[in-house]
C-alpha cells in the first residue's frame, strides 16, 4: 500500500473502473423497494460552478447510501438543454446553437464525471434531442386533445432585450428575470395552457406534500391565491352593458364611491368614443401599454386614473356611481374592473383622497358610537364591525351582512359567491428558435390543425438566419411551408417554440423509460418508479418548475397516464454557495471554480468541504482553510488504515467475539456503533451531512486513540476501520473504495450493505460522571453504568479532589443527574 495519499491517480482510477462497469446502473430486483433519487437536471452552460457541486453530491449521497441499505436506486442525470443563451451564443459567435449546446454537455458530462457522481448514465437525456422534445410535442398535443391548451390574443409580457414573451412567472420585479430589461406589454396572438383549471387541486394538494419545506408550500398557495368573494354586476347607464366586478368585500357595497376599469378594458374604448373624454382617456391607455405589471400595482406606485364620462347603478343600492380607469386595475387579474370603497379600503382611501371622492362609513368601528357613523373619516377602516349606512342591512354585524348582501344578489340575479384566484393560466408561445418547435399547422381551408403523432418530432431547421429582435423560425421557407395534415392543401406552421419549461416539467417521468421509441414512457414504468423519493433543487423554482411539474403530472394522471397525483414526495431545497457573505458570481469575481479545487485538492475534498460546512438547506459559506481541513482529515483516513495495513487483512473472515473484550475495547466499540447510529440518522433521516462527517472525524479520533493502547484488538480495530470507510463511501467515494480494496476486499464498497447498529455494544459498562461543587465542575470520575444515585452519591464525597472544596463548609444538597452529574450545593 503506498505511503501517500495520490488523489489524482486514485480518483481517475475509479473513474475509469465505475464508467466501465457501469457502477451508478438502476438495479432491478423485484425483491428490493425502489428509491428514485433526483437532482434537479443542469442547463449545459458550459462549466459546472459550485453551486452544481453541492447539489449533486448531496444527492450522490443519498442515492450511494439507498443503494447500500438494499434499495434498487433509479438515480439519473440529462441536460435541460433548450434556452435563449445558446440562441444568443449563435448571434454572437455565428455558431450554431445545438453545436454550442452539445459542446458544453460534452465539457459538463466529463465534471460530473469527474466529481464521482454515480449516475445511470444509460438514462441520460436532452431535452434539444429529437428524441425526446418529440415526446414534449406529443404532450403538448394531448393537453390540447384534452382541452388545456387555447390560442388567444393577449397583452403579454415582452422583453425587448431577448425579443420574446414572457410567463408572469418570469417577470421579477417588473425586469425579464434572465436579462434584467424592464418588462413591457405587448399584443400578440399566444399558446396557453390552461393550469387554472387546476388551480384548486394544486392548491389542496398541498397538504399532502409533508415532506415539502413550508416556505415552498407557502409560496405556491400565494401565488395559486384563492379568495372567496362575489361577482356583483353594476348596470352601465343608458347601456345594456352589465360592468362585472369581483370583491371579497361585498359588505361594504354601499359604500363604493366609484367603479374602476383596467384600461385596456374592452368596454372603455366603446364608452368614450365619440365624446369629449376620448382622446384623453386614449393617452392614458397608450401610457398604460408603456408600464409593466409590477411598475401599475406596486404598493409604492403612485395611483393614477380619470373618469371616463359615465356611470353605473350600484345592484343593491341603485345609486349612480362614476366610472373611472386607474393604473392599479389590470384586465388579466379577476375581472377587470372593481369597486372603489374608499371608507374601507387604504388604497381606495388614497385613490379618493387624489381625486376627491365621496368617503362613506359602512362599517362602524366598534369604538364609535352610532351618532359617529356620518363623522368625516381620517383614514380606511378595515377591521369588523356593525353596518351602517346599508339600508335594511344595518345594525347587522358585517359577517352576516356579507352573507345577506351576496343572498340578495344571488336573488335577483345581479350577482352570484364566486371563488377567484391569482394563479393566471400559462403562456408557452416563445419567438425563438432554440426550443421545442409547437405543433400546430394553419391552413387557409381547414383553420388551426394539429401535427399528427406519427409526424412527430416536427424538427428545427438548420437553415434559420440569427438575428437580434426576429424569431429566426420565419427565415426558414423550408420549415414555414407546408402542407394541411387534414386536406393536403398549402399550409404554415406556427413558428413559436414552446416555454423550456415545457421541456422540463416532465423530464423526470422520462427517466423511468428513457429509450421508449414508442412511448413518451411506459406507464407500468411510471408506476413503478414514481414518484420521485428525494428531489433537491433551488428555491427560486418554487412557482415556476415545481408547480408546472405538479400541473402535468395531475393532468397525465387524467389523461390515464399516470397513477399519482404528485410528482415528487420530498424536497430539500439546497442553499446557495456564497463568499464574503454573497452568492458567487462572475460580475462579483467571488467564483471558484470546482475543476480547479479537484485538481488541487481532489474531487473526495471538494465534496467533503461542500457537504461539511453548512447544513444542505442553509447557505454555505466559502472557506479556503475549510477546504484544506477536510483534504487533511482525508489524509489522517489514508495514514489510519495504511498504520492498521497488514493486521487488518490478517483478520479478514475472523469474526469478532464481543464477549471476551477489555475496557478498551468494549469503548471502541461503542463510539463505533455510536458513530453508525449517529451517522445513519443524520444521512437517512435528518439529511445533516455535516454532523454526519463531524461523527466519522470523531470515530477516526478514537481509532487513532485506540491504537495507541498496549493490547490493541486487531478484531475491533478492523470493524472500526470497516466502519468509517463504509460510512464514508458516500462522502468520499474515491478514498473509501481504494482504501477498501487496499486492505483486501474483492468487490465494490458501494456494493457492500450498510454498517447495522449492534445495539449491545451501546450499552456501556462504564460511564463518565461530572463533579461539580456550586455549579463549577471540579473533577470526573469513571463509574459503573447503572450505579444507584445513593451509592454515587456517596462516592462523590469520598473523593479527595471534592473533599479539598468541602473542607470548613456545610453541604446544604446533593443534586444528582443520573448518568451525566452530581452537584453538591455548600455555603
Amino acid at each position: 500500500m503506498q505511503e501517500k495519499y495520490f488523489f489524482n491517480e486514485i480518483e481517475s482510477k475509479w473513474q475509469k473502473n465505475w464508467f466501465e462497469h457501469k457502477a451508478g446502473k438502476t438495479d432491478d430486483d423485484p425483491a428490493k423497494e425502489k428509491f428514485y433519487a433526483l437532482a434537479m437536471f443542469p442547463y449545459p452552460s458550459g462549466n459546472l460552478h459550485m453551486g452544481h457541486v453541492r447539489n449533486y453530491s448531496i444527492v450522490d449521497v443519498i442515492a450511494r447510501f439507498k443503494r447500500m441499505q438494499g434499495y434498487n436506486v433509479l438515480h439519473p442525470i440529462g441536460w435541460d438543454a433548450f434556452g435563449l443563451p445558446a440562441e444568443n451564443a449563435a448571434i454572437k459567435n455565428q455558431t450554431p446553437p445545438a453545436e454550442w449546446t452539445w459542446k458544453n454537455i460534452a465539457n459538463m458530462k466529463r465534471q460530473l464525471q469527474e466529481m464521482g457522481i454515480s449516475y445511470d448514465w444509460d438514462r441520460e437525456v436532452a431535452t434539444c434531442h429529437p428524441d425526446y422534445y418529440r415526446w414534449t410535442q406529443w404532450i403538448f398535443l394531448q393537453f390540447y386533445k384534452h382541452g388545456l391548451v387555447y390560442k388567444k390574443k393577449a397583452a403579454v409580457n415582452w422583453c425587448p432585450s431577448c425579443a420574446t414573451v414572457l410567463a408572469n412567472e418570469q417577470v421579477v420585479d417588473g425586469a425579464c428575470e434572465r436579462c434584467d430589461t424592464p418588462v413591457t406589454k405587448k399584443d400578440l396572438e399566444q399558446w396557453f395552457f390552461k393550469i387554472t383549471d387546476y388551480s384548486e387541486q394544486l392548491l389542496n394538494d398541498l397538504e399532502k406534500l409533508t415532506g415539502w419545506p413550508e416556505k415552498v408550500k407557502t409560496m405556491q398557495r400565494n401565488w395559486i391565491g384563492r379568495s372567496e368573494g362575489v361577482e356583483a354586476k353594476f348596470k352601465a347607464v343608458g347601456r345594456t352593458d352589465m360592468i362585472t366586478v369581483f370583491t371579497t368585500r361585498v359588505d361594504t357595497l354601499f359604500g363604493a364611491s366609484c367603479v374602476v376599469l383596467a384600461p385596456e378594458h374592452p368596454l372603455v374604448t366603446e364608452l368614450v368614443q365619440g365624446t369629449e373624454y376620448e382622446q384623453d382617456v386614449n393617452a392614458f391607455i397608450e401610457k398604460m401599454k408603456g408600464l409593466n405589471e409590477i411598475a401599475r400595482t406596486s404598493t409604492e406606485a403612485e395611483k393614477e386614473g380619470m373618469f371616463i364620462g359615465h356611470h353605473c347603478i350600484n345592484p343593491l343600492s341603485g345609486e349612480l356611481v362614476p366610472i373611472w380607469i386607474a393604473n392599479y386595475v389590470l384586465l388579466e387579474y379577476g375581472t377587470g374592473a372593481v369597486m372603489g370603497v374608499p371608507g374601507h379600503d387604504e388604497r381606495d382611501f388614497e385613490f379618493a383622497k387624489k381625486y376627491n371622492l365621496p368617503i362613506a362609513r359602512v362599517i362602524l368601528d366598534p369604538a364609535l358610537s352610532v351618532e359617529d357613523k356620518d363623522l368625516p373619516m381620517s383614514a380606511a377602516y378595515t377591521g369588523e364591525g356593525t353596518m351602517v349606512n346599508s339600508a335594511d342591512f344595518d345594525g347587522l354585524d358585517n359577517d352576516t351582512a356579507w352573507d345577506r348582501m351576496a343572498g340578495k344578489l344571488e336573488k335577483f340575479q345581479l350577482g352570484e359567491r364566486k371563488v377567484n384566484y391569482r394563479l393566471r393560466d400559462w403562456l408557452i408561445s416563445r419567438q425563438r428558435y432554440w426550443g421545442a418547435p409547437i405543433p400546430m399547422v394553419y391552413c387557409d381551408s381547414c383553420g388551426t390543425v394539429p401535427v399528427p403523432d406519427d409526424q412527430l418530432p416536427v424538427q428545427l431547421p438548420g437553415d434559420v438566419i440569427f438575428k437580434a429582435g426576429e424569431n429566426p423560425l420565419t427565415t426558414s421557407s423550408a420549415f414555414v411551408n407546408t402542407t394541411c395534415p387534414k386536406c393536403g392543401r398549402q399550409a404554415r406552421r406556427e413558428t413559436d417554440t414552446m416555454d423550456t419549461f415545457m421541456c422540463s416539467s416532465w423530464y423526470y417521468l422520462r427517466y423511468c423509460d428513457p429509450r421508449n421509441t414508442a412511448k413518451a414512457f411506459d406507464e407500468k414504468a411510471a408506476a413503478k418508479w414514481m414518484n420521485v423519493d428525494q428531489y433537491v433543487g433551488g428555491v427560486e423554482h418554487a412557482i415556476l418548475h415545481l408547480l408546472y411539474s405538479r400541473f402535468f403530472t395531475k393532468a397525465l394522471r387524467d389523461f390515464g397516464y399516470l397513477e399519482v397525483d404528485e410528482p415528487f414526495a420530498n424536497l430539500l431545497t439546497q442553499g446557495m454557495v456564497c463568499m464574503d457573505g454573497s452568492k458567487m458570481s462572475k460580475s462579483k469575481g467571488n467564483v471558484v471554480s470546482p475543476e480547479e479545487i479537484i485538481g488541487k485538492y481532489g474531487a473526495d475534498t471538494a465534496r467533503m468541504f461542500i457537504l461539511f460546512a453548512a447544513p444542505p438547506e442553509r447557505d454555505l459559506e466559502w472557506s479556503d482553510q475549510g477546504v484544506e481541513g477536510c483534504y487533511r482529515f482525508l489524509n489522517r483516513v489514508w495514514r489510519l488504515v495504511l498504520q492498521y495495513g497488514e493486521s487488518l487483512k490478517a483478520q479478514q473472515g475472523q469474526e469478532l467475539s464481543p464477549q471476551n473484550l477489555d475496557i478498551n475495547a468494549k469503548k471502541m466499540r461503542f463510539d463505533i456503533h455510536t458513530a453508525i447510529k449517529r451517522v445513519t440518522n443524520d444521512v437517512g433521516v435528518r439529511f445533516n451531512f455535516n454532523t454526519a462527517i463531524s461523527s466519522i472525524m470523531e470515530l477516526v479520533n478514537a481509532l487513532y486513540l485506540y491504537k495507541e493502547q498496549q493490547d490493541v484488538n486487531i478484531a475491533v480495530a478492523r470493524e472500526g476501520i470497516e466502519a468509517v470507510l463504509t460510512l464514508l463511501a458516500p462522502f468520499a467515494p474515491h478514498i473509501a473504495e481504494e482504501l477498501w480494496s487496499q486492505i483486501g476486499y474483492t468487490g465494490s464498497i458501494h456494493k457492500q450493505a450498510w454498517p447495522s447498529i449492534d445495539e449491545n455494544a451501546l450499552v456501556e459498562e462504564e460511564i463518565t460522571i461530572i463533579l461539580q461543587v456550586n455549579g463549577k465542575v471540579r473533577d470526573k470520575v469513571q463509574v459503573p453504568a447503572g450505579m444507584p444515585g445513593e451509592e454515587l452519591e456517596k462516592l462523590i464525597l469520598a473523593s479527595d479532589r471534592v473533599k479539598q472544596y468541602l473542607d470548613g463548609k456545610t453541604v446544604v444538597k446533593v443534586i444528582t443527574v443520573p448518568g451525566k452529574l452530581v452537584n453538591i450545593v455548600v455555603k
